[in-house]
């Protein structure tokens, strides 16, 4: 079988959020299987047997007056196609402490080593809300604990709560891809005991966690909380994020109705990252 071409779109962005990243989730929508996000905005690579000359018109976000946003395009022989990506998409060091690479990166002396493969999913460690989140688990003990992780994505926070002592983690996302692609993930990093799920908040039914991470957006959270807090052991921390400062209040306000105390949060181009405990 021939090996496919793909076509990239440079995507420049102004102001970068949170356009950034409604574009591409508008470009999954459509085809585009990788994305890489940079200082200036996003690159979007789609295979050329999937892409047509219209395959934009339907991205409601470029024609947005708020925000600026504009692109050029290239086509990328399979053989670049590696050497490409590899360009582009950097490990990510938080705290000294976690590095978030991919495969084609040189191992790292950090703590915590982990190797991702993105391909579709959120999760490289690139975004405040995955960054921030991984900052409240280096600060946690999780020797012995229960995890789940909600919206998973690639399973990196789930990934590290294993590699810092979890014995029992659960990953969920709804995305089929996301769902694969954690596998694949915990399978590379060796930690095969997490358990991946495809589904949302109705697959959990009596489990008890004593911790449990969502960074999905707000809209969900809010109407997931309960569910959550369901879930949770006396004691137990709920670490949240996915949602800007301004919603903050009512997200709380969600979290205090359910008998949760806010404890802190993280704060990073607007973006929060909230903990909680039960």
């Amino acid at each position: 079988m021939e090996n496919p071409s793909y076509i990239e779109y440079k995507f420049q962005v102004a102001p970068l959020q949170p356009a950034s990243d409604i574009l591409i989730a508008e470009l999954g929508e459509v085809g585009f299987e990788s994305f890489v996000e940079n200082e200036t905005g996003v690159l979007a690579y789609i295979q050329k047997q999937d892409w047509s000359i219209h395959i934009l018109d339907g991205i409601g976000i470029i024609d947005n007056p708020n925000f600026k946003i504009t692109h050029t395009s290239q086509e990328i022989e399979q053989e670049n196609w590696n050497a490409t990506w590899e360009e582009n998409f950097e490990p990510i060091l938080v705290d000294d402490i976690c590095m978030i690479r991919a495969p084609f990166h040189e191992k790292s002396t950090a703590d915590y080593d982990i190797v991702i493969e993105p391909k579709m999913s959120f999760g490289t460690g690139h975004h405040e809300t995955t960054h921030m989140m991984v900052q409240h688990l280096l600060e946690l003990d999780l020797e012995g604990s229960t995890v789940l992780d909600m919206g998973s994505g690639t399973g990196v926070l789930a990934i590290l709560s294993a590699l810092r002592g979890a014995t029992v983690v659960d990953a969920i996302d709804i995305d089929n891809w996301c769902y694969l692609n954690a596998k694949e993930n915990v399978e590379r990093n060796n930690v095969n005991f997490i358990t991946v799920h495809e589904g949302d908040a109705s697959l959990l039914k009596h489990q008890k966690y004593d911790l449990i991470i969502a960074n999905i957006n707000r809209n969900i959270l809010l109407a997931d909380i309960p569910k959550y807090v369901s879930c949770l052991k006396q004691g137990a921390v709920l670490l949240l994020s996915g949602f800007y400062l301004d919603d903050l209040p009512r997200v709380n306000e969600k979290c205090i109705e359910q008998g949760l105390q806010f404890e802190k949060n993280l704060e990073k181009n607007n973006w929060v990252a909230a903990k909680y405990v039960f």
